[in-house]
């Protein structure tokens, strides 16, 4: 068993205009305040760094550890969410993910995918030069327009679809190889890899590739009504990220999983703060505890109704509560004795 790493916070959400939540000094004094120990870091923000250089330089990288450690912060991950999404885009999405790439590369999806494998590539060799060994992203997704399909799909569509997936991936997955970085894909909605049976499809279509791993969020099992808790159980050994954020499904008789196209705070499955929803994070700590998973425990704010600023208020001490402190002997070691062979042989009966 180990204990699990915490509280630390991803940064995405809460990046803005104003301090402190517009630069990285400020930002980690915020963090530290409020009982974090980690951060979490979104490569595509600029002001908290600079991927393209801390790709090459060591130095670099060890001057912005070296600022976040004085804050009594560490660095838990990285982050390529965005870029690993442009990564593999469907046609159908063109016009409303051009606005996460740079604008040299937008209304040209072969240039826009071009410059995403080469931000998650660098991401490899900055997490390397950051002494990170784990890093989180997005698939990106070829397939998910066909998720509920009418007409129904062809035959040999999802196999060509995962193939070309893995194709796109492998070079990337070797450059973390290459590095000694696990590549985490968040699975959640939206992307090709939303659950166990096509996490496994893309793991088989990379060749069982050994970077090949998961960031775990139960959230977006629950918006799935997939059971959330067995996923751990199937799928430990892959999890190396934690993304502990909550969510609730409440359906009516006018609105289910697929939404209604509504707003998120009308719909029956939402994100919510941290204890304002349904998920038993009570059971995740114990099973990522028991099953040895090496992880940070990272809030994520996505709430539909509580502000970010209460909800990271009250995200580290939710987090501290529920983390495990591994026990490292049995409750009943008092009871035991010196192995004696033939008093064994004796109680069986042998």
């Amino acid at each position: 068993m180990k204990t699990i790493k915490g509280p630390a916070v991803f940064l995405a959400q809460f990046m803005g205009d104003e301090a402190p939540f517009n630069s990285l000094d400020t930002l980690c004094k915020w963090a530290v305040d409020l009982g974090y120990k980690g951060i979490q870091i979104p490569t595509w923000e600029s002001r908290l760094i600079d991927l393209d250089k801390a790709a090459e330089s060591k130095t670099y990288c060890d001057e912005l550890k070296g600022k976040i450690n004085s804050y009594g912060l560490e660095i838990t991950e990285l982050s390529t969410h965005l870029q690993g999404q442009l990564v593999a885009v469907h046609p159908a999405f063109d016009i409303m993910f051009d606005n996460f790439a740079p604008e040299n590369c937008r209304n040209n999806p072969k240039k826009r995918t071009e410059w995403a494998i080469s931000q998650v590539k660098n991401a490899a060799r900055a997490s390397k030069n950051l002494g990170l060994n784990v890093h989180g992203t997005f698939s990106g997704a070829l397939l998910w327009h066909t998720a509920h399909p009418w007409p129904q799909r062809p035959e040999g569509l999802v196999e060509m679809g995962f193939k070309e997936l893995a194709k796109r991936w492998l070079p990337i997955l070797n450059t973390f190889d290459e590095n000694g970085v696990d590549v985490c894909y968040e699975i959640h909605p939206g992307e090709d890899l939303h659950d166990g049976v096509t996490f496994e499809r893309f793991l088989e279509a990379t060749g069982n590739h050994k970077r090949v791993n998961i960031l775990y969020d139960p959230s977006h099992f629950v918006l799935q009504q997939l059971n959330y808790i067995q996923y751990i159980d199937y799928y430990h050994e892959f999890i190396k990220m934690f993304h502990v954020k909550d969510a609730e499904f409440k359906a009516t008789g006018k609105s289910g999983t697929f939404g209604g196209y509504q707003d998120w705070k009308d719909r029956a499955g939402r994100y919510r703060s941290l204890g304002d929803g349904q998920i038993d994070f009570k059971t995740i700590f114990s099973k990522l505890t028991q099953y040895g998973c090496d992880v940070w425990a990272v809030m994520e704010w996505e709430c539909c109704i509580k502000s970010p600023e209460q909800g990271a208020l009250e995200g580290a001490p939710f987090i501290q509560k529920h983390i495990i402190e591994a026990t490292t002997k049995a409750f009943d070691d008092f009871a035991g004795a010196e192995i004696d062979n033939e008093k064994l042989k004796k109680i069986l009966g042998i």
